[in-house]
């Protein structure tokens, strides 16, 4: 998965609307020569990876003048690598942008190219004016996006069955319900808290539900988080945990990595559900015995919480997207506009298990728990981004880090709450 962007983008609009040498040439037109360019991306294993080393290499085919060197770099050390790389002139010519106040700050900084005027027509139609527009700034444009990752919970369908679990909860009674069946039958929810960001991500829910989308808008401006509702999501997610549905282990667990992780116990059974943005069900599919999508996989929206002033059908998540570094070569832009189109988006969602952007190409989904997402996205009144991405690399590294310290008992939500506001006040 708003940048100085909108923080609430509506969802019926996103998916309707929906040089010469690497690593920082000073030369932004080829002039027709040899071009090298450096990709990095965070696919390490499997079709994901394999996807990537297809495009890179049907795109060097039709361009003989262009090299790209691709890199595959672990999700979890992807942002602290590309930031040293950008802030020492080092970085690669493409790369992951993840968007929100990370992306705003490397515009400010003038480390992203402006690709405004190199989003082609037929960009524009396939993949739509607002989901476009979650790679701009001020009205310019620094990214496009490849995939739409609302956020939610992936589950075992068998497993709630067995556990006596019918319906998919719809409210926090119910996932309390329904936790307490399943604990008697095994772990209820994987967590993958050594990573933090997993761990934080419900803080991010249980806030999008106490918070009002006005609160939120404000609090991306004014990096204060001094309204009440985030100390109410935070004491809401503390009465959650005291509950310990989490696996056995869960803050030493990584989230993506081998079949110990949080994906790795949904995708082998061990766990019955995990909170996870929509690039869930290709990690899970990576881990299961047979290296295939999860048969029984399911997914349902984040529960309504009572007495919140968010709206209960709102949804949070973003989109993935690719950036070109300040003085890479065009030829970088004709990269993304390449990987927007239909054939490759098709590609990407059968590599990444992952909802492409480009419309035409949403048209080869067909997993029942991909349709659900895309059903909650399109009915949500507004989605919000990634709470650590909208709020930029410091505030979103003390808020993850503040929600891990809370569920290990090493901390209070009070202690959150001050780690974020002096985190911002440092800027």
């Amino acid at each position: 998965m708003a940048l100085k962007r909108t923080l609430a983008v509506a969802a019926v609009l996103a998916l309707s609307a929906l040089g010469m040498t690497a690593c920082g040439g000073d030369d932004d037109s080829s002039s027709g020569g040899d071009v090298t360019m450096e990709l990095w991306q965070n696919s390490t294993t499997g079709p994901g990876k394999a996807f990537w080393e297809k495009t890179v290499a049907d795109f060097q085919n039709a361009h003989p003048n262009v090299k790209i060197k691709l890199s595959s770099i672990q999700n979890e050390d992807l942002d602290g690598k590309l930031q040293t790389a950008l802030n020492s002139g080092s970085a690669p010519d493409i790369f992951l942008q993840r968007g929100g106040g990370k992306m705003a700050a490397m515009v400010e900084a003038g480390q992203l190219k402006d690709i405004t005027d190199g989003i082609t027509a037929e960009s524009k139609q396939a993949v739509g004016e607002a989901a476009l527009k979650t790679g701009q700034v001020d009205g310019k444009a620094y990214a496009v996006p490849v995939s739409i990752l609302p956020g939610g919970l992936w589950y075992s369908q068998d497993l709630f069955k067995k556990a006596g679990v019918t319906t998919p909860p719809a409210t926090l009674d119910d996932l309390n319900a329904a936790v307490a069946k399943l604990k008697a039958a095994g772990t209820p929810i994987a967590l993958g808290a050594k990573d933090a960001w997993p761990a934080a991500h419900w803080f991010y829910f249980f806030a999008l539900r106490a918070c009002s989308q006005a609160t939120l808008d404000a609090t991306a401006k004014s990096k204060t988080f001094d309204d009440p509702c985030w100390t109410k999501a935070g004491e809401q997610l503390k009465a959650f945990s005291d509950t310990k549905p989490f696996n056995e282990g869960f803050l030493t667990t990584s989230a993506q990595q081998g079949a110990g992780s949080s994906a790795g116990l949904v995708a082998n059974h061990k766990a019955s559900m995990e909170l996870m943005g929509a690039w869930d069900p290709g990690v899970i599919a990576s881990l299961t015995k047979d290296t295939k999508p999860l048969p029984d996989l399911g997914f349902f929206p984040f529960p309504s919480v009572p007495g919140g002033q968010g709206d209960p059908a709102a949804v949070m998540g973003g989109t993935d997207g690719y950036s070109c570094a300040k003085d890479a070569p065009k030829e970088c832009t004709d990269f993304l506009n390449y990987i927007l189109t239909k054939d490759v988006q098709v590609g990407f969602y059968k590599g990444f298990n992952s909802l492409p952007v480009n419309k035409e190409a949403q048209a080869a989904v067909t997993e029942p728990y991909l349709k659900a997402v895309l059903d909650a996205y399109n009915k949500a009144p507004y989605v919000s981004q990634w709470l650590d991405t909208l709020y930029g690399q410091n505030v979103g590294n003390a808020l993850n880090v503040g929600v891990v310290n809370l569920l290990a008992g090493k901390g209070d939500v009070a202690g959150i709450i001050q780690a974020v506001n002096d985190a911002a006040k440092k800027g």
